[in-house]
């Protein structure tokens, strides 16, 4: 097993493609169907984790509002 080569650039980092066609009369259009089954799938699965992301900020956020609306009243009480 051979050790991976370091990099400075981040694990998650967006990664930009090039991409150059070859012509082809006609065209494949089963490469061309996977590839476009392919960008959607993305497109959806960031779209769903950015979602995702919302939504826990949502319940955090409402969790802390509410644990300070508890917290109010207790504070009244004792002064």
């Amino acid at each position: 097993m051979g050790r991976r080569k370091t990099t400075k650039r981040q694990r998650r980092e967006e990664r930009r493609f090039r991409v150059r066609g070859v012509r082809r009369d006609p065209p494949d259009m089963r490469k061309l169907g996977q590839a476009l089954l392919s960008l959607a799938q993305a497109e959806a699965e960031r779209q769903a984790q950015a979602d995702h992301e919302a939504q826990q900020g949502e319940k955090r956020r409402d969790r802390h509002e509410a644990d300070d609306a508890q917290a109010a009243p207790k504070e009244g009480r004792d002064g």
